[in-house]
């Protein structure tokens, strides 16, 4: 069973990398940089961390 929630992201978050700062010592693995934006979620390969934009995505995106 996953203890792992849903982050929930914003244009001020991006670039999204994982594991995220103040992340719990014991969770960390190598930095990964995630496309969040392709599909308006993602989940890291490593730790299994759902990420989910809000919002308008920045200038420049699609």
């Amino acid at each position: 069973m996953s203890d792992n929630k849903t982050i929930e992201l914003t244009a001020h978050d991006l670039p999204l990398h994982c594991p995220q700062p103040g992340s719990n010592l014991r969770g960390l693995h190598p930095r990964v940089f995630l496309d969040v934006l392709k599909t308006g979620e993602v989940t890291c390969p490593y730790c299994s961390a759902k990420y989910v934009f809000k919002g308008e995505a920045p200038k420049g995106h699609h």
